[in-house]
């Protein structure tokens, strides 16, 4: 269903009715336009290490150009919103004067005017299932290769540096589920990654309330994971309502479901920094 058609200097075309609606929108009203966009894996390349992602050389320069000409630009993100600033290099970039990230799938708020995240008090059962996580781990045998990322309101378990790193993710979903459910949590599957995080909260919610929030007539929405899934649908419910949006997906071969739902698929970050920077100069 996506298409892969793009290239450097030109606007890319969805492969879809809906799609082509969307950036029609988009196009026609820049100043009622949200663009909203994942951060690992759209912005940033997926790296082993997650500490060590940053946002594309050419994200930044793309998105402060764009930012000015559209009602806002979001990043929505599984991450703190604090360390998506921090390794996108968002805070004090002229022309990003408006930008917010909406961290922890919506459930922290990082503005650039106020230049603070926002938050509510974080759900007991993740400190409950940070203290017994490890002793989880060693008792599957799942310890080895496989590592904890500490998320503040979430903790995830990654098993991308395992010897058979989809095996580990699939041996430990089920005992990983148990542990969440006991604590009142949820587990999110990504890409070789599992996150144990509060119910309640997701992208979708994140997007329809902000997008509802700003009064925007149009929306653009990219990622990459499982966990851009709810933002999709919730890009659905919006064109239901007459708002026309776009969805793509920052390519990748990991995750089909993504990219048979996307209107456009473009080749990773590179791409989707493509595309924003051909927005940008259709809007000139």
């Amino acid at each position: 269903m996506g298409s892969h058609a793009e290239s450097t200097d030109s606007m890319p075309t969805p492969a879809t009715p809906a799609g082509r609606d969307g950036l029609d929108a988009i196009l026609a009203r820049p100043a009622r336009a949200v663009i909203a966009l994942d951060f690992d894996g759209t912005l940033a390349p997926i790296v082993p290490d997650p500490e060590q992602a940053r946002a594309h050389p050419a994200a930044v320069p793309a998105l402060a150009t764009l930012a000015p000409k559209v009602a806002s630009v979001a990043v929505v993100t599984g991450r703190p919103a604090g360390v998506a600033v921090r390794h996108g290099g968002f805070a004090g970039v002229p022309g990003l004067e408006h930008l917010v990230v909406l961290g922890h799938y919506g459930a922290e708020r990082w503005d650039a005017v106020s230049g603070t995240v926002n938050a509510p008090a974080p759900h007991p059962g993740v400190a409950a299932v940070r203290a017994e996580l490890p002793g989880c781990l060693d008792r599957i045998g799942a310890w080895q290769g496989t590592w904890i990322e500490e998320k503040g309101r979430a903790v995830a378990v990654h098993t991308r540096r395992a010897s058979d790193p989809q095996a580990a993710f699939e041996a430990l979903r089920e005992p990983l589920t148990d542990l969440a459910t006991r604590h009142g949590l949820i587990v999110e599957p990504g890409r070789m990654v599992l996150e144990l995080r509060p119910p309640g909260m997701d992208k979708g919610v994140a997007l329809l309330e902000y997008v509802r929030e700003i009064g925007a007539e149009s929306v653009l929405y990219a990622g990459d994971d499982l966990g851009d899934l709810p933002a999709f649908a919730a890009v659905d419910k919006l064109r239901s309502d007459g708002i026309p949006g776009l969805l793509v997906c920052s390519g990748s071969s990991e995750v089909a479901e993504l990219a048979d739902r996307a209107d456009l698929v473009v080749d990773g970050p590179p791409g989707v920094v493509r595309l924003l920077s051909a927005l940008a100069a259709r809007l000139d």
